[in-house]
């Protein structure tokens, strides 16, 4: 299987093995007693900032809570965010203002731009991802992603709870699978065939960035180039053959491209309005969850481009200035059990793919990953092809901000 994975996969899992080795092992003084650990988060009340734009995750969420409160004694109060970067400005202000201690965030979702820019900032708590418990399930290995949040080693200071990949939602009583564009060349043909019928979320909205991510993948010169920091030369060699798609595509999206959805939901609904063909997702288990939730018809499906799709872990962080450090540990590590990870994964729930190492898990525990019988929208291992790490956060940064120029009124 190696000898398949493509040059940037292969070094990313050389990259991983390498950190597992590093953190696989309690950090000196951050080790602690998980008994003690315990001890002090019960009655504490963790502050979960977490971006609430899909109810599904908000009942996730607060079902975490409600087995938290039960089994440890630990409060979890959602914050719900629209943006990620409101919980960084939250610490960054209170760092500015002195305040080190009692922070007003101790749990933050959060993704590799923001993990990048609080990094830099010395705004984490850690490294405390390797002193959890359930850490020992972690795939460190398979799964580099795990430990490489958009290129940047997360060396312990947020640990990863779900993992996505991007997929393209469809209805197969509409769209023939052998009529899917399985390319980003091959979605401008689709389009211009089907004009009106496709769209993207907003680009600020990760998912509308991340739609622009995976064409810049599919057609940049040379997307190995994509592993560094975005320079003003490589950023402008790179991403003109993706304004050159774009701009082609553009006329033929919903609405003439002149609107888009907000978000992921917002699309979903589209969809199922019958306003529009084909979208991105990025949790393989889109439709069966939809299905479901009776959003969208059962013959909804998804699929993966010949190429593969970029995919991501969802990781959870503590800032440096937490109030309540031992609480969020708790929850983190709950977040990591197997139980709480084949939750996530069942499609009746999130769908979310997990981070773990099944092999890693006795055989009544790898039977609580099943795939459901009934739920054959959820693609196999197989049908999900070949995972393309994020790109460097500066390459996101720069396409948000260079859409907007170009296309904005």
């Amino acid at each position: 299987m190696t000898s398949r994975r493509s040059p940037i996969v292969r070094h990313a899992l050389g990259l991983a093995v390498a950190l597992a080795a590093l953190i696989g092992s309690p950090s000196g003084s951050q080790a602690r007693e998980w008994n003690e650990v315990l001890a002090e988060a019960r009655g504490q009340t963790v502050y979960f900032n977490a971006w609430a734009g899909d109810p599904q995750t908000n009942a996730f969420i607060a079902w975490v809570g409600e087995e938290a409160e039960e089994r440890f004694g630990v409060e979890v109060e959602h914050v719900k965010l629209t943006d990620t970067a409101e919980a960084v400005a939250r610490v960054l202000a209170e760092k500015s203002a002195g305040r080190d201690q009692g922070g007003s965030v101790d749990l933050v979702w959060i993704n590799g731009a923001n993990f990048l820019a609080m990094r830099q900032q010395d705004l984490l708590f850690g490294p405390f991802a390797q002193d959890l418990p359930n850490w020992r399930y972690v795939d460190t290995t398979n799964k580099p992603s795990n430990v490489i949040d958009f290129t940047v080693p997360t060396e312990g200071y947020e640990s990863p709870w779900h993992m996505a990949q991007i997929v393209y939602v469809y209805d197969s009583a509409r769209i023939a699978a052998y009529d899917l564009p399985r390319s980003m060349p091959a979605m401008l043909e689709w389009v211009k065939e089907n004009p009106g019928r496709l769209t993207h979320p907003t680009v600020r909205d990760f998912l509308g960035a991340t739609f622009l991510k995976q064409a810049l993948y599919e057609l940049a010169p040379d997307p190995a180039v994509l592993q560094e920091p975005a320079t003003d030369a490589t950023f402008a060699a790179t991403v003109e053959p993706l304004w050159a798609w774009y701009d082609a595509l553009r006329p033929h999206l919903w609405r003439g491209g002149r609107e888009f959805p907000a978000n992921g939901p917002a699309q979903r609904q589209l969809m199922s309005d019958g306003e529009i063909e084909l979208y991105a997702a990025f949790n393989p288990a889109e439709a069966a969850v939809a299905i479901r939730l009776g959003t969208l018809p059962r013959t909804a499906r998804v699929y993966v481009p010949d190429g593969g799709t970029i995919g991501n872990t969802s990781f959870v962080a503590i800032p440096y200035n937490a109030a309540h450090k031992e609480a969020a540990m708790v929850v983190a590590d709950f977040l990591l059990s197997p139980e709480v990870q084949a939750r996530a994964q069942d499609p009746e729930q999130l769908g979310n793919f997990t981070v773990l190492d099944l092999a890693k898990l006795d055989p009544a525990q790898q039977a609580l990953f099943e795939r459901p019988a009934d739920a054959v929208a959820v693609p196999t291992n197989q049908e999900m092809g070949s995972m393309l790490l994020e790109p460097h956060p500066s390459w996101m940064t720069r396409i948000v901000e260079a859409w907007e120029q170009r296309y904005l009124p």
